[in-house]
């Protein structure tokens, strides 16, 4: 089967690619990517050499280069990775997440539906359930709950899977969704909680904690969840949403020190700043479903998936300060 990933240079579509190309070497993969400031093309440089395998840099809100490669290639399987996503960012800017999360999803739409795919997967976030409260640990995200968004990163997120549900309906697309936890491991770019911390922790520097740093998410390790993704695509049932959660309940706080004591590093480093505007209190999902229909588990814990991932940043301080240089955008050129 020929697939389509796009944002395959970003963090998780990158680790997506690197397990599915080495795989299944009998698919051919296409990575497309318009390498925006998270793109990182060093992230999938070294997948260069596979014959099962090609990189291809475009943007998916542009309607006749999409449709000219879908043309070209035949896709049997679309897989969208590509989005913004950082919620800080979208606070700032919300028009480019509308842009590209809901209008570059259906551009992916439209020519799904033309060329006829025999799958197409949206990658989306728990965050389009709004948050639960911290008193209530009974309470976790299912397929069910009602979309309550807080961001227009998580609304956008929204209107993007309504649309994939709305072609599915409408028009007999065959499609997936699913909706995962918070990620983390190698290729995070170092906006997101987890390598901010470690880069500033190996520098000795401030480490900004928002409000008391109590907001609580659910940690999955980016493995884990883009073996869940290669079990819907292949077998998940066309029109159903999964939700992919890590299991793993930590504050933001927790996190933190976890780092700090792993590094060695002082807790006089945290810097609590003013919380972020309409800052989702705890997100925790339920993963029955697909548990119970795929077999889907998780090969880490907590615990031992941070400090693997710390171990990882901090053998490759290199591909950090590349990215804190700009270098990194040189890559592809």
């Amino acid at each position: 089967m020929k697939f389509l990933v796009t944002g395959g240079a970003g963090f998780i579509g990158a680790n997506y690619l690197h397990y599915v190309v080495n795989k299944y070497p009998d698919d051919y993969f296409v990575c497309l990517d318009a390498l925006t400031y998270a793109g990182n093309y060093n992230n999938i440089k070294s997948l260069e050499t596979k014959p099962n395998y090609k990189f291809v840099k475009g943007d998916i809100r542009d309607n006749d280069f999409v449709d000219k490669l879908f043309n070209t290639e035949q896709f049997d399987i679309v897989i969208n990775f590509a989005a913004e996503s950082h919620v800080d960012n979208s606070i700032k800017n919300p028009n480019l997440f509308a842009d590209t999360n809901i209008l570059g999803t259906m551009t992916l739409l439209n020519a799904s539906k033309k060329y006829n795919v025999k799958r197409y997967h949206q990658v989306s976030t728990d965050e389009v359930y709004g948050d639960l409260p911290l008193d209530r640990p009974d309470l976790k995200f299912k397929e069910e709950t009602p979309i309550h968004t807080s961001s227009p990163y998580s609304a956008s997120k929204a209107g993007a899977d309504l649309q994939v549900l709305a072609y599915a309906r409408t028009f007999g697309l065959p499609v997936t969704i699913s909706r995962c936890s918070n990620n983390y491991g190698p290729y995070q770019f170092p906006e997101k909680l987890i390598p901010v911390v470690i880069s500033k922790a190996l520098n000795d520097e401030p480490i900004p904690v928002y409000g008391k740093g109590e907001n609580v998410r659910d940690w999955i390790h980016v493995h884990d969840h883009n073996v869940g993704v290669d079990l819907i695509v292949r077998n998940g049932r066309p029109g159903e949403i999964y939700n992919l959660g890590g299991h793993s309940e930590k504050s933001n706080l927790d996190v933190v020190k976890t780092i700090l004591k792993h590094l060695g590093k002082p807790e006089s480093l945290i810097s609590f700043v003013t919380d972020r505007p309409g800052h989702d209190l705890r997100y925790a999902i339920d993963s029955t479903k697909v548990e119970n229909e795929l077999g889907w588990t998780r090969t880490y814990n907590f615990d031992e998936g941070i400090k693997e991932t710390i171990d990882w940043y901090v053998n490759n301080e290199e591909w950090i300060a590349d990215i804190k240089s700009g270098k990194y955008k040189d890559a592809y050129k």
